[in-house]
């Protein structure tokens, strides 16, 4: 009997859960962190009170997972996603799964930060550079500085086999002359370490347990405005981008809503909110955050997400044959 009323419960349960879902003016799924999916959720209700907005939130890779089984099931729920790179939109966008718009305020955006059919669009940028303990003897101002003695068994990053933001950054370092393929051979020959998320190369190197480490740059520099022991520096070559693009599904239907949403993150009001969060705004002319530096100091270098997507899975069995790792 409680078998069957906890059944029942869950049932009714998941009934009123879609329900409240099915009836919000707009559904969105994301991949922000909780604390900066509900501001920015606030944010927009506060600009545009009519409109009802109900978030779900996970990593990319579960989000999608979620996504798809919905829509394999032919009853999609999401109506906008704001999750972590343009290649997985690209993806989608091939697949025929999103909604082109073109934005108003896309005006105000490099021609590379979105799609030049406006089926997404890069909200912020969350770049890679490099970490180091202020206690490190080697101050690194180069990609090609953790190649060098002094880094020797003291570097570590994130696995492109566990991170969507190592991949993008190693596909963007491969095509960088003077860096490419060989350069990840060399960091290895130099005992660099490969595993894991940027939180665990946060946390190496924090701690002094690693002296230099690859990571997004918000990590570290919020870390360094509470009182921990390192910085972060923006290499001479360039940084890669993830840049957290908004696009429109394209079974959506609720398709006014999600416009005004995605004007909504795109707009100076929008992007200031990811600014007070502490990342760099997609946008030309939204100064950046306290830590930074000037935006015309930060190189980003790029990356075309058509190509990135087509070489995935040989860009990782790359990674993978110089570093180990198997991407089960």
């Amino acid at each position: 009997m409680k078998t069957l009323l906890s059944a029942f419960t869950a049932i009714v349960s998941l009934g009123l859960l879609m329900g409240s879902a099915n009836a919000a003016d707009l559904v969105l799924y994301t991949s922000q962190p909780n604390e900066d999916a509900q501001a920015t959720v606030d944010g927009f209700k506060a600009a545009n009170p009519g409109i009802d907005v109900e978030w779900v939130r996970d990593g990319t890779p579960k989000i999608m997972a979620k996504l798809m089984a919905e829509i394999e099931a032919g009853n999609p729920v999401a109506d906008v996603l704001l999750i972590a790179d343009t290649v997985t939109l690209e993806r989608m966008k091939q697949a025929g799964q999103l909604m082109a718009y073109k934005s108003p305020e896309a005006v105000h955006y490099d021609a590379t930060l979105f799609d030049a059919d406006g089926y997404y669009y890069s909200t912020k940028l969350i770049t890679t550079g490099i970490m180091y303990n202020t206690q490190a003897a080697m101050k690194p101002t180069s990609w090609k500085d953790l190649e060098k003695p002094e880094a020797k068994g003291l570097v570590t990053m994130p696995s492109p086999l566990t991170s969507g933001a190592a991949l993008i950054h190693a596909q963007t370092l491969a095509a960088v002359p003077g860096l490419g393929w060989d350069y990840y051979k060399a960091l290895k020959d130099n005992g660099a370490i490969a595993a894991g998320g940027n939180g665990a190369v946060l946390k190496s190197v924090a701690s002094g347990e690693k002296a230099y480490g690859v990571v997004v740059d918000y990590m570290p520099i919020r870390e360094k405005a509470k009182g921990a022991p390192i910085e972060f520096v923006f290499p001479s070559e360039g940084v890669s981008a993830v840049t957290e693009p908004v696009g429109i599904l394209a079974h959506t239907k609720h398709a006014d809503a999600a416009k005004t949403f995605v004007d909504y993150v795109l707009s100076t009001k929008g992007q200031e909110g990811f600014v007070k969060l502490g990342y760099i705004p997609a946008r030309n002319d939204v100064a950046l955050p306290a830590g930074f530096p000037a935006r015309d100091q930060i190189k980003v270098l790029p990356l075309n997400p058509a190509e990135a997507l087509k070489n995935s899975e040989k860009d990782l069995k790359t990674f993978s044959d110089i570093f180990g790792g198997s991407k089960g």
